[in-house]
């Protein structure tokens, strides 16, 4: 799962689903990465604030390629092990217009909400 980590705050709760596509899609559009490269670059890119179980980034790899929205290869890593790298298709750069137009919907739409409370 995605979970943002919570300020002053010991529940963990888990982050709209869909929301780990937008971010893998979005990070991989920057470069290709390895697995666990995708679960560093989003934890450092949001300042430490969401954190990607890999157990929950593995399956959305996967189903992402499946969808012809990734394509993978191996190669070696900066540490010098062979790692699996993921990078964007051409139809992956075109889910990720799809998905960014969505999730500024949504968060228009949750603004909203918040502001009549």
């Amino acid at each position: 799962m995605l979970y943002p980590r919570s300020l002053g705050m010991s529940k963990r709760t888990s982050v709209l689903q869909g929301t780990l596509d937008l971010l893998v899609l979005s990070t991989l559009n920057r470069g290709a990465l390895h697995g666990f490269g995708i679960v560093q670059r989003i934890q450092q890119d949001s300042d430490d604030l969401l954190r990607v179980e890999e157990g929950s980034l593995y399956p959305a790899l996967h189903r992402l390629e499946q969808a012809g929205f990734l394509e993978s290869g191996w190669r070696e890593s900066e540490t010098g092990r062979r790692a699996r790298y993921y990078s964007l298709t051409a139809r992956g750069q075109q889910q990720l217009a799809v998905e960014l137009e969505a999730w500024e919907r949504v968060s228009q739409g949750v603004a909203r909400v918040l502001r009549l409370a």
